[in-house]
């Protein structure tokens, strides 16, 4: 298959070099208090929203990493502020006396939330395993560490397996229902796999490598519909299906909990499959296993979204839908379109069929024609069924920089690496 994708890479790198990046190395910051300030109105301006949770700000010191171990940090600053996040969150984050991570702080570093919330202690293990891996301090590597071994002390399942995801201060757990003590999900095991993936990579610690392995193996035996392959969201302890809740602890502004009934138990969605699609393919190759194990189930999860999740039409990826048919939530989220351009390369690459790159020139123009607020540098967060822009803000507790600069540094790699096989390089 022949065809150039350098227009695609072009576009690629002038978002990043000239407006991406640019947004972020003048924001984020708390040159008051330290730590990170995450919320922006449309136009990038402070909100006056000052609440820092532990999941913005270790998604600040992934991306910021994630810069300077791509080479796009010429000058250091990016991985000196990473490191400075690194120590607010140790300063006050850190809880001393009982373990783990505190979920929220006030903004000079008072917990308002004391929970211990594992989607956010699995980014701690990735963000601070890839600070190790971009500039070597041990330090972020002894505190990765030390998560992991927590998480294998107080989260973990020995009789069902998987982990249990919500905790209070003390490590018992969480009520039932929307405060998630009886729930386990796709979602943390997913993003687990991604942290010990990363650690591993960090580390080479045959502990971790197995704890990884023992992830995948659950995910690709218990969590993906039989028939389909698509990601089913939430379980009951011994991996039964659940109506999928909005847990208190884990939504922020732009989501409410409350609704008791859940979503549909028939319903898929396609940012979090293809986001598990190329984060296993991933891991596989981390961790040494064979990949022609997992190709089929990659590929259900990659051409279901080619099915029902893509808006062929106008372009997009659509939110969420049944295992088998039209999509149901037919709006359009930022970090689904940014997971989907890194799957689709993937797909690329590993299976050669030419409807990835049609699907990836899809969603590759909606998101420079629609999703990227191109006069202030970061992406709408919302978009409708008809392109129409539903939220414009730039910036809050939950919508950072994580998908928008990772999506752009693996498309650039991606890219790049593909364009020189197809061209005959």
């Amino acid at each position: 298959m022949k065809r150039n994708l350098a227009p695609y890479l072009e576009e690629v790198r002038r978002h990043l070099e000239h407006e991406l990046l640019p947004y972020w190395r003048v924001r984020g910051d708390d040159p008051q208090y330290g730590g990170f300030l995450t919320c922006f109105d449309s136009r990038g301006a402070p909100t006056g929203d000052t609440d820092k949770n532990l999941l913005a700000t270790c998604r600040m010191i992934f991306a910021f990493s994630a810069v300077h171990r791509a080479g796009r940090d010429p000058d250091g600053s990016f991985l000196e502020r990473a490191g400075r996040g690194l120590r607010f969150l140790e300063e006050h984050f850190l809880d001393r006396e009982c373990g783990g991570w505190y979920w929220i702080l006030r903004r000079e570093g008072t917990p308002l939330d004391r929970k211990k919330i594992i989607y956010g202690h699995s980014f701690v293990i990735y963000a601070l395993s890839e600070l190790y891996l971009a500039s070597g301090d041990k330090k972020a590597l002894e505190l990765a560490r030390h998560t992991f071994d927590l998480l294998q002390t107080h989260a973990a399942d020995n009789l069902h397996g998987g982990y249990w995801e919500f905790f209070e201060r003390d490590w018992e757990h969480c009520r039932p229902g929307e405060y998630g003590g009886d729930r386990k999900s796709l979602d943390v095991h997913m993003h687990l796999m991604e942290a010990f993936t990363n650690l591993y990579l960090a580390s080479r610690d045959k502990l971790i490598q197995r704890r990884t392995t023992e992830i995948i193996e659950l995910i690709c035996s218990r969590m993906l519909h039989p028939s389909q392959g698509t990601g089913i969201a939430q379980f009951s302890a011994d991996f039964t299906p659940q109506r999928a809740l909005i847990f208190k602890n884990v939504w922020g502004s732009d989501r409410q909990a409350g609704d008791l009934e859940g979503r549909p138990l028939d319903n898929t969605s396609y940012g979090h499959n293809v986001e598990l699609g190329w984060l296993l393919s991933r891991s596989v190759e981390v961790l040494g296993l064979d990949p022609g194990v997992y190709h089929g189930r990659i590929r259900s999860l990659y051409d279901h979204c080619l099915q029902y999740g893509l808006d062929w039409k106008l372009g997009g990826v659509y939110c969420e839908g049944p295992h088998a048919g039209a999509a149901r939530e037919r709006n359009k989220e930022f970090w689904q379109q940014a997971e989907t351009l890194v799957a689709l390369l993937d797909a690329l690459a590993v299976f050669g069929d030419p409807r990835y790159l049609e699907a990836y020139d899809n969603v590759h123009r909606f998101v420079f024609d629609h999703v990227v607020n191109h006069a202030v540098g970061e992406w709408f967060p919302l978009l409708g069924p008809g392109n129409e822009v539903l939220w414009d803000y730039m910036g809050h507790q939950w919508k950072i920089n994580y998908h928008t600069i990772r999506s752009m540094l693996e498309c650039e790699k991606r890219l790049s690496a593909l364009q020189e096989a197809m061209s005959g390089g």
